[in-house]
């Protein structure tokens, strides 16, 4: 979308409009600026892994930004387009509650199949805990990924089959802003 030039076409706003909580004005900066910093209309894993690099200089993203990319790339094609792009950023800065959620779930779904397993939760809050580094100060009970993890499904998982259901995660997630707030998703209070 919006691959070959530097604006959009009146389809592709039209769209863009329909699927996301921008507007015109906003879509058309939001693209101008997606062109500025990837010309080729698509954004790499290796561009996105630096981009979180700027924003986490006392730790190590790099897992985190590839399990992030994964859920932008919703093609599975190995680049993030500006549509790719634009439909995430929509849902994470300016989604509904369940729709912010719902993204989460799919960031720690990693393998796709409809739950979070320990392990997939394990993933995710270690590469999270990496990325931030020495700059989280963590109460004893949450001060390693483990920790955190089983706390997490103790709370969560509600019929104790060591997995989490989308359902459940979302009840849990309320409950338990962090989860959502470690994405840097707010929940209203």
């Amino acid at each position: 979308m919006g691959k070959s030039g530097s604006k959009l076409t009146a389809g592709e706003m039209k769209e863009l409009q329909e699927c996301t909580y921008f507007d015109k004005k906003e879509l058309q900066q939001w693209h101008r600026d997606f062109m500025k910093d990837c010309p080729s209309g698509a954004l790499r894993k290796e561009e996105f892994t630096t981009i979180y690099k700027q924003f986490f200089p006392h730790g190590d993203p790099t897992k985190f930004a590839d399990f992030v990319f994964n859920v932008f790339d919703t093609n599975k094609d190995g680049y993030i387009t500006f549509k790719e792009f634009i439909c995430a950023l929509s849902i994470t800065s300016r989604g509904t509650l369940d729709e912010k959620l719902d993204w989460a779930f799919n960031l720690y779904d990693l393998d796709n199949d409809g739950y979070i397993t320990k392990q997939e939760m394990l993933n995710i809050v270690e590469a999270i805990y990496a990325m931030v580094g020495t700059m989280l100060e963590l109460p004893p009970d949450e001060d390693t990924p483990e920790k955190r993890v089983n706390k997490i499904f103790a709370q969560m998982d509600k019929n104790k089959d060591g997995k989490l259901t989308k359902e459940e995660f979302r009840e849990g997630s309320k409950c338990d802003p962090w989860i959502v707030q470690a994405l840097s998703l707010e929940i209203p209070q």
